[in-house]
């Protein structure tokens, strides 16, 4: 019976993958964790300070799942909003939110000889996979990149107060980017 739930999971995943229309969705761990190989370090795309990033495989789709690491002292709340924030943000130039996991779990623990209930939180965001992996990765490193990447910036269709800052950093070509540029 769950192979069969996990199937139709699995299919309605890789549908919203192929129907750029869908909207995200509530996923199932059991499927995440499938879609991942159980978290396998060889998924593993890419990490950071708060999460890990592993590829799933859908069909013969690929998606980026997210998975918060540090979800202790995090309040719920905040998570909510996150995935409040991702249903509504939609657009050509921004990776597609396919859907979040919420899932809390009891688990019985022995705690300086005390019998506790702890707490096990998963919380996971499931995008669209890009092929050319984080944008970090054109911003930062070397200059060559960085010089490529604000060389494309001033050529794509974006505004122009965008363009404008860009073609200045391409022609400084030495600079130290502020925080608040863009």
């Amino acid at each position: 019976m769950d192979s069969d739930i996990s199937i139709r999971h699995k299919v309605d995943l890789e549908r919203m993958l192929l129907d750029g229309s869908t909207e995200p969705t509530r996923l199932a761990l059991s499927l995440l964790e499938d879609i991942t190989n159980g978290f396998s370090d060889d998924q593993e795309i890419g990490s950071g300070g708060f999460a890990v990033v592993y590829k799933g495989m859908v069909g013969k789709g690929m998606v980026a799942v997210k998975k918060l690491s540090k979800t202790f002292g995090v309040h719920e709340n905040k998570f909510y909003k996150e995935v409040e924030c991702l249903m509504k943000v939609k657009h050509k130039n921004i990776v597609r939110f396919l859907g979040y996991c919420s899932d809390t779990q009891g688990r019985a623990a022995n705690c300086e000889g005390k019998f506790v209930m702890a707490e096990l939180r998963n919380w996971l965001l499931c995008f669209e996979y890009v092929v050319n992996g984080s944008l970090d990765k054109y911003v930062s490193g070397n200059d060559r990149n960085v010089y490529s990447y604000i060389y494309f910036l001033s050529k794509c269709d974006y505004s122009p107060r965008v363009q404008r800052k860009a073609i200045h950093l391409f022609e400084m070509r030495n600079f130290k980017v502020p925080l608040n540029y863009f």
